[in-house]
């Protein structure tokens, strides 16, 4: 039995974390006195690691100051999470479900590729219960920020799958470039924090769950 790997991305993709986000953000540019960016420009950066995208929300910054962003933002949001709990970033419709359909299948493997910390991700699943799901956790600590394709080769060296066997799901164009560069099915979702006539590098774009389990089910089935 050939095995397969099924990679989601998180934020945007399995829960809506955008509340937690949207309050870190303002909580870390409140503490440097500073006005936060809009909604829209935060939520485009969502998928990058905290340096990058703080890098591209405030470039005129100086490093230093863009690093003490980058830890306001993580003390904020781990106190967000605490005090919201797995409400806060409540999963999407029809994932928790589709996620127990594909975990009890013996040719399917079940991984993670996201720009969150460990301790973030860590402290989701556990919340959510899904921590054993997943053979494969890859996030932004000791990985390239997104769209490098190194997280998704580490997660298919763990999963000891062939690179022909696995594929990518997320809502950003970072996720979708991130499979193309390393040669890997990709199914973009529109539910998440970027637009549709972003995920130009998808091979499938879907709206919900459903048509979620579809496209996996046709990429499945056309693995040799």
């Amino acid at each position: 039995m050939t095995l397969r790997l099924v990679i989601f991305d998180v934020d945007g993709t399995l829960v809506d974390s955008q509340g937690d986000i949207l309050g870190a953000m303002g909580a870390a540019y409140a503490s440097e006195g500073l006005e936060r960016p809009s909604r829209e420009d935060i939520l485009s950066i969502v998928g990058l690691s905290l340096p990058q995208a703080f890098a591209v929300l405030a470039p005129a910054l100086a490093p230093e100051q863009r690093t003490r962003l980058v830890e306001g933002y993580k003390e904020a949001y781990a106190g967000l999470r605490l005090t919201g709990g797995p409400e806060a970033s409540p999963l999407y419709p029809g994932i928790h479900a589709l996620l127990n359909q594909l975990s009890a299948r013996d040719d399917v493997l079940l991984g993670i590729a996201t720009g969150k910390s460990r301790r973030g991700l860590t402290a989701l699943l556990e919340s959510h219960g899904l921590t054993q799901m997943f053979v494969t956790r890859q996030c932004a600590d000791g990985n390239p920020s997104k769209p490098h394709p190194a997280m998704l080769y580490t997660a298919i060296e763990e999963a000891g799958v062939e690179v022909e066997q696995a594929m990518m799901i997320g809502d950003t164009s970072y996720d979708m470039e991130m499979a193309r560069a390393a040669g890997i099915a990709r199914i973009g979702v529109t539910w998440g924090y970027h637009p549709p006539e972003a995920l130009v590098d998808a091979q499938h774009v879907v709206n919900d769950a459903v048509a979620l389990e579809r496209a996996i089910d046709t990429i499945l089935g056309a693995m040799p």
